[in-house]
């Protein structure tokens, strides 16, 4: 039986309800097939393949790591080259001032600590956290998502998004139910 509630004004999206991963799966990729680029999936166990049918886009996070490491790397360096050389020269035992192989390891301690706070913190942006609150939540079957259901959602500010013929296809996608999901 496939149920559709219906409601008036803004909408997030339109949720389906399927029993199964393998249904999940099968809809997801009809969904994508079609066109449909803002989907999200809910299930009650990771599914892999369902996160390489539906985000294809790489985040840009290695890249902000990467530079950040390397912009540890030059402060480590920088800093000591600074400190030995420009502020507070001393000569000892005739080695140079500027000797970089006593530099390596503030310098790579630095390169870890830039690159993993970024990646931290980046994560921590980039996923949109903290989000207490999420408009799938006002779904009343949404609760079983934790437990036993499964459920595919086609946002509305997807460029193919339309109400009523977006909650048509996925009903014919093998949908047990279909929802508005109001913000």
């Amino acid at each position: 039986m496939t149920q559709t509630t219906q409601t008036t004004g803004a909408l997030h999206g339109v949720m389906a309800e399927f029993e199964s991963a393998d249904a999940i799966v099968v809809a997801a990729r009809t969904v994508v097939a079609q066109g449909f680029t803002k989907v999200e999936a809910y299930s009650p166990v990771p599914i892999e393949e369902l996160n390489d049918l539906l985000h294809k886009t790489r985040t840009k996070l290695p890249r902000f790591v990467l530079a950040a490491g390397l912009a540890g790397m030059a402060a480590g360096f920088a800093l000591q080259y600074w400190a030995s050389v420009i502020e507070y020269p001393m000569n000892i035992g005739g080695r140079p001032q500027a000797s970089w192989t006593t530099f390596i390891v503030p310098s790579y301690e630095l390169t870890i600590l830039f690159a993993a706070l970024t990646a931290a913190i980046g994560m921590i942006v980039f996923n949109g956290l903290p989000q207490p609150y999420h408009p799938v939540f006002n779904v009343e079957r949404f609760a079983l998502a934790s437990s036993d259901k499964f459920f595919l959602v086609v946002e509305s500010d997807d460029p193919k998004f339309d109400r009523h013929s977006t909650a048509e296809f996925l009903k014919s996608t093998g949908a047990k139910g279909v929802y508005d999901v109001e913000p």
